[in-house]
């Protein structure tokens, strides 16, 4: 299985959405808070290439976009591939 990261705070319905949904389509995932997490602030800046909104997606250090790409990506059947081996 692939390494899906989500990149969330804690007050935002999107990011609960995400990962509601990940979790229906039985994808693991590391959630990353940055509201709680700060130093993570760098790095999320790196691979979203200075994304401003959550949620991210990163899989296997490919970001993806937020819950709007990751919805697209499943109807469209490529998120299997994605996270499959």
């Amino acid at each position: 299985m692939a390494r899906v990261t989500v990149y969330s705070t804690g007050t935002c319905p999107m990011c609960e959405r995400t990962k509601q949904l990940l979790s229906k389509w039985k994808i693991p995932y590391d959630e990353v808070r940055l509201d709680i997490n700060r130093d993570a602030l760098r790095t999320f800046s790196q691979l979203t290439n200075g994304a401003r909104t959550v949620p991210q997606i990163i899989i296997d250090g490919k970001w993806i976009g937020g819950l709007t790409e990751l919805t697209e990506r499943h109807m469209d059947n490529e998120l299997d591939e994605l996270v499959t081996d």
